[in-house]
């Protein structure tokens, strides 16, 4: 993804390259919004008035006519629009100069059954909603079977109705069709290394086709599956033609991912910082390394470390996964309050006392690890204030135990308080008060 510095000023025109009608918007207030938000549906809905004039372009627009019209701030808009091209509804072109120029392409949502039979958004659609409202939701879709097993098909064809006629007319381009976008994935599975390595008297020369090789990458993005992990379930995936058997891979690599997670299906506690929320590289400052590790290791990652190795507990794990689902915290927004909690509260992940903090950043909108950073700095020198003014400016340690460092990131000239258990009931009454 390019980062560019988009302005005020910056000027943009909005493309339609569909036909949006009112199942499409069904489609999207019912299984797109659930996975990127309210605000980046209403950037579409904004980008489709744009269009009033104009059913297929329309004038040239600034981005402050988005900021007044939905009144928010420039960034918010921007994260909303990278929402929208990563699920697919929308493209975007830029043509730099003083005032850049942009193009927003608008693509209709997929089907219904296209999107339920989807590796990733299917998943993701699943772990947002739970399975209690997923289902009413599927089954909004559903198509009721009739069975015409007694029936005869009597349906007229068109040369049982229309004469011939003669003559010829020339192939019409640009007309407007109902185009929908593909989601995009990293592509992080070494295909040409799993093709080297299968015989070439088992495989197809077509096997390895476009769609094949999309489905891979999705399956292995949603799975948490390395190229060694997908070379055996291909392998065992290939039919008798040579082939890839895509209903058998997606069934081997689920099967594959339940084997070794007690039967559960992947959640969102496997992810990483998405790429548009994470810091730009080029800072080599402590800081800034801190930042790098929050957003490039997994919340199972980090939970994992605190136990030592260890797997952690159920208890713990469905804790974290409901920051993310429930809370839809960005992974590393929750590496960070999770890191914070643990240091302050004796290493304990005391639910309430989570979810209470998990809220109010929540509100607050912190999605990036440094404004976690920034902001958590922030509020434990508010509380190291309040624990000196209770104490009486004396030092305390919890249960008299030694003294423990905080998180790198705290500034290590700022005077290390550890709290009773009176004190840590003073802290927690201060942190309802704040939200």
């Amino acid at each position: 993804m390019i980062n560019i510095n988009v302005l005020p000023a910056d000027t943009y025109t909005v493309i339609n390259k569909t036909i949006i009608n009112e199942e499409d918007k069904r489609l999207i207030t019912m299984l797109y919004q659930p996975i990127i938000g309210y605000t980046a549906v209403s950037l579409y809905y904004t980008l489709l008035d744009d269009l009033e004039k104009s059913d297929i372009m329309s004038d040239e627009l600034t981005h402050y006519h988005l900021m007044v019209s939905m009144q928010l701030k420039l960034d918010d808009i921007l994260v909303a629009r990278e929402k929208l091209e990563a699920i697919g509804l929308i493209k975007t072109y830029v043509k730099k100069d003083n005032i850049n120029q942009y193009v927003y392409l608008l693509y209709s949502p997929i089907s219904a059954n296209d999107f339920f039979n989807h590796p990733i958004l299917n998943v993701v659609l699943y772990n947002n909603l739970g399975k209690k409202e997923y289902e009413k939701v599927k089954d909004y879709f559903k198509v009721p079977k009739v069975s015409l097993k007694d029936y005869e098909d009597i349906t007229a064809s068109f040369n049982d109705v229309f004469s011939s006629v003669r003559g010829t007319i020339e192939n019409t381009d640009n007309i407007i069709s109902k185009n929908s976008n593909s989601v995009n994935v990293f592509n992080k599975i070494d295909i040409s290394l799993i093709m080297s390595s299968i015989p070439k008297n088992q495989v197809n020369e077509k096997c390895f086709t476009d769609d094949v090789v999309e489905l891979i990458n999705n399956l292995s993005y949603i799975y948490n599956l390395d190229t060694l992990d997908m070379q055996g379930l291909i392998r065992n995936s290939i039919n008798e033609k040579g082939l890839i058997d895509k209903n058998l891979l997606r069934k081997n690599c689920r099967n594959y991912y339940q084997f070794d997670n007690y039967g559960n299906l992947p959640t969102l506690i496997y992810n990483k910082q998405p790429e548009y929320l994470k810091k730009p590289q080029g800072d080599n400052s402590k800081w800034a390394k801190v930042v790098y590790t929050f957003e490039n290791i997994t919340p199972y990652q980090l939970l994992k470390a605190k136990y030592k190795g260890a797997e952690p507990t159920s208890r713990d794990m469905k804790l974290v996964e409901s920051l993310l689902v429930d809370q839809k915290l960005a992974p590393g927004v929750v590496n960070v309050l999770i890191s914070y909690i643990l240091k302050v509260n004796n290493e304990k992940l005391n639910k309430s006392y989570v979810e209470t903090i998990a809220g109010q950043w929540k509100r607050l909108n912190i999605e990036t690890v440094e404004d976690a950073m920034r902001y958590t700095e922030k509020e434990h020198k508010k509380l190291n204030k309040l624990v000196k003014d209770n104490s009486s400016n004396r030092k305390v340690v919890t249960n008299n135990k030694k003294e423990e460092q905080l998180p790198a990131w705290f500034n290590k000239e700022q005077e290390i308080i550890k709290t009773t258990k009176e004190d840590i009931e003073e802290i927690d009454n201060f942190l309802k008060e704040l939200v």
